[in-house]
């Protein structure tokens, strides 16, 4: 039975816990397909657990070099098995998921190459790898070129755009599967399998990279099931499960992980370096964490959905339509809006509840960005989190949530901040 009295000691007044509770009554189906998806990604995770023998032995660190890590061997052969690819590469190393996606870049590219984006501009902090904003050692600085062809209106592929595209220079294409601060859908993993067998009858050789951050375990298979050479993410997002403190993942063809390696590292060390330190048991129950952890996710994600697009806010994806990742955008149009809704979710934090988020220069990004995120790890963004550039439509992409719960409070309350900021009124509720 719901208490009022919970909520109120958060300062959500009863007509929005009533909204809420409305909308939530129309979501259990929703709700009943991502405990299915759950319960099917858990058990997947559990078998490469269990066929590569992770024993309490894994859970011990390396210093040093780092020869002969049993742990961080294992786990990259779980990864391996999870994403159904021939090698991984999984290391604390990686700084993060931008980290992660320009080491699969300037490792397997060569001066004289060229990438390929068919999926229009990719996410800000890569342009400045790639160098469409120039920056220091971009791989527009080692003769790399860019090419792209951007979605048709409807959201969908421009194949004659693509087949325009690629040349003979092209050795790289390159895949965004989640929106980043761009208004276009997410990119299911049918959709980019059909992409990928469209570029590889073009050009057979071609590798294709697929950026899966905020992606994995939304679907019961992953890109590199229908053909992608390789995936990316970050630890701090979905696979991590909340509990990684660090780290990135590279998952794919031996040869491209093998080349990642020894970017990485040096020529000649490849994998057989790197010492894990003391996070091998947070990687390994993070995993196991993960479909859970983006289950909450999820569920917090389209409740957010349903409660603001009732309201009329734009709100994509919508309530009802499939998910392939854990973002979900709200666009309020107005600065005001953007900064109340994340001072919400900054208030329903276990971590730095009484901080109020405010626009700043971020690195790596071309407008101010606000960003509201109490985590328990820096910047990890599968915890309850929002962030957006200050920038027409002044969206907020909402994402996180290492429980159900937690996401719904952070998602009342920032309904909450809105009444109070007089952009929604109780009437409307």
């Amino acid at each position: 039975m719901m208490t009022y009295d919970a909520y109120k000691s958060f300062g959500i007044d009863a007509a929005v816990v009533d909204y809420g509770e409305k909308k939530l009554n129309e979501l259990k189906d929703t709700f009943g397909r991502f405990d299915a998806l759950c319960e099917h990604n858990q058990l997947k995770v559990i078998a490469a657990m269990q066929k590569n023998k992770v024993s309490a032995e894994c859970f011990a660190g390396t210093t040093g070099y780092g020869y002969n890590d049993l742990g961080r061997e294992t786990l990259e052969s779980v990864y391996a098995d999870i994403f159904r690819t021939e090698s991984a590469l999984v290391r604390p190393q990686i700084t993060c998921g931008t980290h992660a996606l320009a080491l699969a870049l300037m490792s397997n590219l060569r001066p004289g190459d060229e990438i390929f984006s068919p999926v229009g501009r990719p996410y800000d902090t890569l342009e400045e790898v790639i160098g469409i904003r120039p920056s220091k050692g971009s791989l527009a600085e080692y003769g790399i070129t860019y090419g792209q062809a951007d979605l048709l209106s409807d959201e969908s592929f421009d194949y004659d755009a693509i087949r325009r595209g690629i040349n003979e220079r092209t050795r790289l294409i390159t895949i965004q599967r989640s929106r980043g601060y761009a208004t276009r859908k997410t990119l299911s993993v049918k959709e980019i399998g059909e992409l990928i067998s469209f570029v590889k009858k073009i050009k057979p050789d071609v590798l294709v990279m697929v950026d899966n951050c905020y992606g994995e375990f939304t679907e019961m298979t992953e890109p590199s099931e229908c053909g992608a050479d390789m995936v990316v993410g970050s630890l701090i997002k979905n696979p991590g499960g909340g509990l990684a403190p660090l780290g990135g993942y590279i998952a794919g063809r031996s040869e491209c992980i093998e080349q990642a390696a020894y970017r990485l590292n040096a020529p000649g060390l490849g994998k057989e370096v790197g010492a894990s330190l003391e996070v091998l048991r947070s990687f390994y129950q993070g995993l196991f964490l993960a479909p859970s952890v983006v289950n909450a996710s999820l569920k917090g994600a389209v409740f957010a959905a349903k409660l603001y697009g009732d309201l009329g806010f734009y709100v994509s994806p919508k309530a009802k339509q499939e998910r392939h990742d854990i973002i979900q955008s709200i666009a309020f149009h107005s600065p005001e809006g953007l900064k109340a809704f994340c001072e919400g979710i900054q208030a329903a934090a276990p971590v730095d509840a009484h901080v109020t988020p405010i626009p700043w220069d971020m690195p790596g990004y071309d407008d101010p960005v606000i960003m509201a995120a109490g985590a328990f790890i820096s910047g990890a963004s599968i915890e309850l989190s929002a962030d957006g550039p200050m920038r027409e439509p002044y969206a907020a992409y909402f994402q996180g949530g290492l429980t159900w719960q937690h996401a719904k409070l952070g998602i009342l309350l920032s309904l909450q901040k809105l009444v109070n900021a007089d952009l929604v009124k109780l009437s409307d509720l």
